[in-house]
């Protein structure tokens, strides 16, 4: 991969963490954690037992939902730092472009990453 297109997708994935960080403090109200705001949220709530729980439940599922696409983020630019970017992480295969264009924090190829869906089900 050249220097160029190593760049586009290292600009792409420097905007999708700065999004991300940004869409996580919005809905935290500063840089706050999930766990903060929902006992904040949870402390004094009136709601039923069972809506208290869900709420949690989302919120929780929320939190780690962002935290494994910020770390896949992150790998992705420690991946590109380390010159392996675009190389799948299991068989070392060329991650096509159009698939990086896409989804710049992949780390495997389809196969590999169908392959890794199989067996994490």
């Amino acid at each position: 991969m050249d220097t160029t297109t190593t760049q586009a997708f290292k600009g792409q994935l420097l905007d999708m963490r700065e999004r991300l960080l940004a869409q996580i403090a919005q809905q935290r109200g500063g840089p706050k954690s999930r766990a903060e705001v929902a006992a904040e949220h949870f402390a004094r709530s009136e709601d039923a037992t069972a809506q208290v729980n869900t709420a949690r439940d989302l919120e929780f599922a929320l939190n780690e939902h962002e935290t494994a696409e910020l770390s896949a983020i992150d790998a992705a630019l420690e991946r590109l730092s380390a010159g392996t970017y675009g190389h799948c992480t299991d068989c070392d295969a060329t991650i096509p472009p159009a698939r990086l264009s896409v989804a710049p924090e992949a780390m495997r190829c389809i196969a590999c990453q169908e392959t890794f869906e199989r067996h994490a089900s």
